[in-house]
Formats: C-alpha cells, sequence, structure tokens
C-alpha cells in the first residue's frame, strides 16, 4: 500500500505527463502571443527582447522595455493604466541586491538589472490569453503612448 506521500508523488508525476502532451501546444500560443504583441507594439520607446539566431524561446514571459524620454510614459505608468481597468501586468524581477534582505551585501552588477527593473514590464501572456483580451491590453498601451 501506498503511503501518503508516494500517493502525492505520482499524482504530481501523473499531472505532469499530462501536461508534456500539450507542452508545444502551449508554447506555440505563447509565441503566437508574444509576436502580437511586438507587431502592434513595437515602436521607437518600446523594445521587446530579442531572440538570438539559432534559438527558439518559448516565450512563456513576454516582457518590453519602455523608454519614458521617446514614450512620455514610465513603466509605472503603463503598469497602473492597465491596472485601473482591471488588466495585470508587473514590473521585471526586482534584483537582488535591491531587496530588504540583501541591503549592505556587496554588490558587483554594472547596473544593467536596475536600468531592467526601471524599464522592464512583464505583459499578461497566458497560454489561454483570448485575441480579444490581447487586443485590449495593446490598445490600453496604444493609448497612454505619446
Amino acid at each position: 500500500m501506498l503511503d501518503r506521500c508516494s500517493l502525492s508523488l505520482q499524482c504530481r508525476a501523473a499531472i505532469g505527463l499530462g501536461q508534456m502532451q500539450v507542452l508545444d501546444q502551449r508554447v506555440e500560443q505563447r509565441r503566437a502571443i508574444f509576436q502580437r504583441y511586438r507587431n502592434e507594439l513595437e515602436r521607437p520607446g518600446l523594445a521587446f527582447m530579442p531572440e538570438p539566431a539559432g534559438y527558439r524561446s518559448t516565450h512563456w514571459l513576454t516582457t518590453l522595455t519602455i523608454d519614458p524620454e521617446m514614450t512620455g510614459v514610465t513603466r509605472e505608468d503603463i503598469r497602473l493604466g492597465l491596472l485601473e481597468h482591471k488588466v495585470e501586468a508587473r514590473p521585471l524581477w526586482k534584483p537582488m541586491h535591491m531587496q530588504p534582505l540583501y541591503q549592505g551585501a556587496p554588490y558587483h552588477g554594472s547596473g544593467v538589472d536596475e536600468r531592467l527593473f526601471e524599464t522592464g514590464l512583464c505583459l499578461p501572456s497566458g497560454s489561454d490569453m483570448t485575441d480579444a483580451e490581447q487586443e485590449e491590453v495593446i490598445e490600453r498601451i496604444l493609448g497612454m503612448l505619446r
């Protein structure tokens, strides 16, 4: 007889195996969402992470950087503007050295991480995102730009 821990591990393994059956479909959905965002939003002041030659990104997370001088808005302006309409977008991850736990710890970076945190935004990009939901995000962002 299996104990609870073994059963739990077996259940998680079964879920993982089930997810593997739709992995390619999910990746294609995420890639399509990224491409649409890029086609509709890429312009001076908005930049998406490039896909290096010879590599194939899953685009599991769609992010862009916003240059406030070129767009007239900050990352936070866009994030809060979307949130007013119940659209969740998030800043890029806060660098470890900027988090309270590591305050005062040695930092060996060049500031790229801080600039990305200040200007980077993660857009909604779930595999189940509808065309209408993505269109709303795109239109709201375009409406905030100068």
